[in-house]
């Protein structure tokens, strides 16, 4: 997909996946659906994005079957936004590990660039991608809290993907395609 060579057909599951979510953009527009910001504007505000950009990895992610798109009205006009489905929602271990992971190893440029998984039940930081490190539960969309200090003062839910996802779901992929071509900056955290 993002990737500059097709890893879809690889025998090996590490390249098959990382040939959908191995893409720093596409990771990070997930990121954005899972908090809630699944539209287009919105998400290119967020990630100071060129608009070429974005719309090459919403449609990859569409095409994946990672995210649909469903209908809203703004300003009297139908748009489309994109939220998560069942497949796009099981990811979530995949970024929880990736947050962790740097928050371990990475030194991070600012005291406000931290970013923590919070089990939502038992309110507690995890060290774990896939289950609570303290109370053992596994988390989901519905019990993770993701607390980026950049963004907020305090852990914000997730969101989950809609059911059912097929009742509004686009059936061919319409990723919209705006300006014209930007180069690719640093996204924004």
């Amino acid at each position: 997909m993002p990737l500059r060579s097709d890893w879809s057909a690889r025998t090996c599951s590490l390249a098959r996946g990382l040939d959908v979510l191995g893409d720093p953009w596409g990771s990070l527009v997930l990121r954005e659906v899972f908090f809630g910001n699944g539209r287009f504007d919105a998400i290119k505000k967020r990630l100071e994005v060129a608009d070429n950009v974005l719309s090459k990895r919403l449609g990859w992610l569409l095409d994946a079957g990672l995210l649909a798109q469903r209908p809203y009205v703004d300003g009297g006009r139908t748009r489309q936004e994109y939220v998560l489905t069942p497949k796009g929602e099981d990811s979530l271990p995949v970024l929880n590990a990736i947050i962790i992971w740097a928050e371990k190893h990475l030194d991070a440029p600012s005291d406000i660039a931290h970013m923590r998984v919070i089990h939502s039940d038992c309110g507690l930081p995890t060290s774990s991608a896939d289950t609570c490190s303290h109370c053992g539960t596994q988390l989901t969309a519905a019990n993770t809290s993701w607390h980026s200090l950049k963004r907020s003062d305090h852990p914000l839910p997730l969101a989950v993907a809609p059911s059912p996802v097929s009742a509004y779901a686009v059936s061919t992929r319409t990723a919209p395609t705006q300006a014209a071509p930007a180069a690719e900056t640093e996204p924004a955290s």
